[in-house]
């Protein structure tokens, strides 16, 4: 393998056996076995899929629940053996894919640090120097000395992630790690995984369903769908866009190229305002059928120089979703604070149902706009705008 390859996927198969007919003891297992029967299905996960991965690339897998993410991951990370194929890694990998494992609830956060780390493979000495550091950036000063089935959930994520990060390593694997702790924290994972982008001696590998992250830290990014490739490239925004039309279970009504949905319910207008404590955003959205929807989403995706800086927020009625009776229309004003900074902005807008997975209306980059209220505290907007969205109807 060459120099400037960290992991080669070369043509990978996998697949899974589930039983469809009761094993549960030897004799019916013989019986099965005279009859003919299998007692399985073979269930394909991942087919017959290859590609490179370059040291020092910051590299995103996407796509839909089930379609063999998780799994690539893990054989990657040897926990599990393709059924075909073979993987070659160039260096030596870390894994983010199982945070916590390992951890015992009857043991205290402290001693927690100090079993999770020698698992890592550090020293008592090693841990020592860093315990501290990792402490600190897990905020739980308070909580160290209790034992860990007192801690939230959150809180025990927190602590794994802080010892996680100290790992040595040339490569990292993450698995869905991007969402732990609250805003404070998630500033600080912000800026590691910032540092390490700029860190041309790691390579990343990440699987997350946040397009948001996928925009701003990765340089390449591939789409699988039922176990198969269907996009790699450097051209993030576009693996992005083809992510979110596998969501789609309608063609696109609409003739423009800027605009996706079955054209169920439909943006009739849309324009913008802002003042120093607010920007407001008017719509209005309309049922062009005979149906009632009981419950449509309102999303919006901002973007500051081309890169989603807060990820999509959907904004229900008193969160249970938009009611709309037939050919009804109605008004939506959303508030956002004004924390944005002095750049020009650009928007997508987008009406869903049945939890995400019908796609009414999306209209791409509608309109653009610029801040002349300038945030000084604000040197970039993904930190900074708390996103508590007041919708009036």
């Amino acid at each position: 393998m060459e120099d400037n390859i960290a992991i080669r996927i070369n043509h990978v198969s996998k697949y899974f056996k589930l039983p469809t007919e009761p094993t549960n003891s030897l004799r019916r297992a013989v019986v099965n076995r005279f009859k003919g029967i299998k007692g399985y299905r073979r269930q394909e996960v991942l087919k017959d899929i290859s590609f490179d991965i370059e040291k020092g690339d910051f590299f995103g897998i996407v796509g839909r629940n089930g379609s063999g993410k998780s799994t690539l991951l893990k054989i990657i990370s040897k926990i599990y053996k393709p059924n075909a194929g073979s993987v070659e890694i160039n260096g030596r990998l870390v894994s983010f894919i199982e945070l916590g494992v390992g951890f015992n609830d009857e043991l205290s956060g402290r001693e927690n640090v100090y079993l999770n780390g020698a698992m890592l493979g550090f020293s008592t000495e090693e841990v020592d120097e860093m315990y501290d550091e990792i402490v600190e950036f897990s905020e739980l000063q308070d909580f160290m000395d209790q034992k860990l089935k007192n801690y939230s959930s959150g809180m025990q994520v927190r602590l794994a992630f802080s010892v996680a990060i100290k790992a040595r390593g040339d490569i990292l694997v993450l698995d869905e790690v991007l969402a732990v702790g609250d805003e404070a924290f998630q500033r600080k994972c912000d800026a590691f995984f910032k540092e390490i982008k700029n860190d041309k001696s790691k390579t990343i590998v990440l699987v997350t369903h946040d397009m948001g992250a996928v925009q701003r830290y990765c340089d390449k990014a591939m789409l699988l769908n039922e176990g198969k490739i269907i996009t790699l490239s450097d051209d993030v925004e576009r693996v992005s866009v083809e992510y979110s039309e596998l969501f789609q279970e309608h063609v696109s009504s609409f003739e423009d190229p800027l605009r996706l949905g079955n054209g169920l319910v439909v943006f009739d207008e849309f324009h913008h305002t802002f003042d120093k404590e607010h920007h407001s955003f008017h719509f209005v959205i309309r049922n062009t059928t005979d149906h009632t929807f009981d419950s449509v989403d309102l999303g919006i995706i901002f973007y500051k120089n081309g890169i989603d800086i807060v990820g999509n927020h959907l904004v229900s009625e008193q969160g249970t979703g938009i009611i709309l009776n037939p050919l009804e229309s109605k008004n939506i004003l959303i508030e956002v604070p004004n924390k944005f900074s002095n750049e020009e902005y650009t928007i997508d807008i987008m009406l869903l149902t049945d939890a995400g997975k019908i796609l009414l209306d999306k209209i791409r980059r509608p309109f653009s706009f610029s801040n002349i209220y300038e945030n000084t505290n604000s040197n970039n907007a993904s930190y900074t705008i708390p996103f508590h969205i007041e919708m009036k109807m």
